[in-house]
This record gives structure tokens, sequence and C-alpha cells, in this order.
């Protein structure tokens, strides 16, 4: 009979902290919650997470505190990113800087997807809070570091949660399928590629 001996040094150097492992579950909740949307389960999430269900239930409470989390986690991210222009810019170059560190959030779908779900599953009043400080917090942020207008503010979340759309939609991905869309892809794509090399 053979026995197994296992280094404690080895399990020690990769056993998690309780709060990586937090951030382990949370990065696969935004996977799976971009996927399925509030429909999706805790069990899902463990299992894209690679810990037991009763393990996530046990961290978070409930599917929705797990979903809470996961969206306010997206949203401070996503106002991080158009808070972090330095201070002390052009109106023109601090609009610029706001639009590229948006950009630069498409690359993570998953994101925006969640963020999208967040404000379908809106009618959650705890979501719905959520979903409201982030799009308030661009505008405001806008207005503090451009100087510019309300409409100018307007114009600039509106656009960006139009980017948000397309994106969710995967709607590069269906090009041909509809002129409608292909137009409105290349007229948005265009604009943002512009803010971006500016």
């Amino acid at each position: 009979m053979m026995t197994t001996v296992t280094s404690t040094a080895t399990e020690q150097t990769t056993r998690m902290t309780s709060a990586q492992r937090r951030e382990q579950i949370l990065a696969a909740a935004r996977r799976v919650f971009a996927e399925s949307g509030y429909a999706a389960t805790t069990d899902e999430v463990a299992r894209a997470a690679g810990v037991s269900q009763p393990y996530v239930v046990r961290l978070f409470g409930s599917k929705r505190e797990l979903f809470l989390a996961t969206y306010q986690q997206a949203a401070e991210e996503v106002n991080t990113a158009l808070a972090s222009p330095p201070e002390g810019l052009s109106p023109e170059e601090a609009e610029d800087a706001m639009g590229a560190a948006y950009l630069e959030l498409i690359e993570d779908r998953d994101l925006l997807r969640l963020m999208m779900h967040g404000f379908i599953a809106g009618a959650d009043e705890e979501v719905g809070r959520i979903a409201r400080h982030c799009l308030g917090e661009a505008y405001r942020l806008y207005l503090a570091r451009t100087g510019g207008t309300e409409d100018d503010a307007r114009r600039f979340v509106a656009f960006g949660m139009l980017l948000n759309v397309l994106v969710a939609l995967d709607a590069t991905g269906h090009k041909g399928e509809d002129v409608g869309m292909d137009g409105l892809i290349e007229c948005v794509f265009l604009a943002a590629n512009e803010r971006r090399t500016a």
C-alpha cells in the first residue's frame, strides 16, 4: 500500500486567503452574471470559481448579495476609470482622457454586459441605486473635469452608453446582418477611434 506525503509548505504557499478567494469568486461571478444575468445561480458561480456552492453562500449570504457585490465592484471600476485623468488638464484634454479611459474598459466585454444586466435588474432598489449612481457620477465627473456644458456631459454619457450597448450586443461580430446597424457601427466606432487617437 502506498502512502502519499503532502508538503505543508506547498499547501501553505498555494492556499488562498479569504480576501483572495472572495476576489476569485467575484471574478467568476462577473463572467457568469455577464453571460446569464440575474438568472444565473450561485451554483454556476461556484463551479466557475472552482469552489463549493455552500462556500459562496457562506461568503456572500445569497445570490442577491453576490450580484450586488459584483455589480458594485463593476460600477466602481467604471467611475474610477472616468476619474483617473489628472486634474489640471485643459477641457479638451480632460474629455479626451476620460473618453480614452472608458474605451479601455470596453476591452472587458464581461464588465459591460454585467453593467447592462444591472440596468435591467434595476427594479431591485439596491441595484437601481448603484446603476443610477454610476451614470450620475459619470455625468458629474465630466462636468467637474472638463468644465463643459450640461449638453456636453449628456452627450458624453449617452455616447458611452451607446458604445456599451453595441459591445454588449457584439455588434461588430455581426457585421453584414443589418444595413442600418452596419452604418451605426461604422459611425460610432469611427468616432471612438478618433477619440482614442486624439
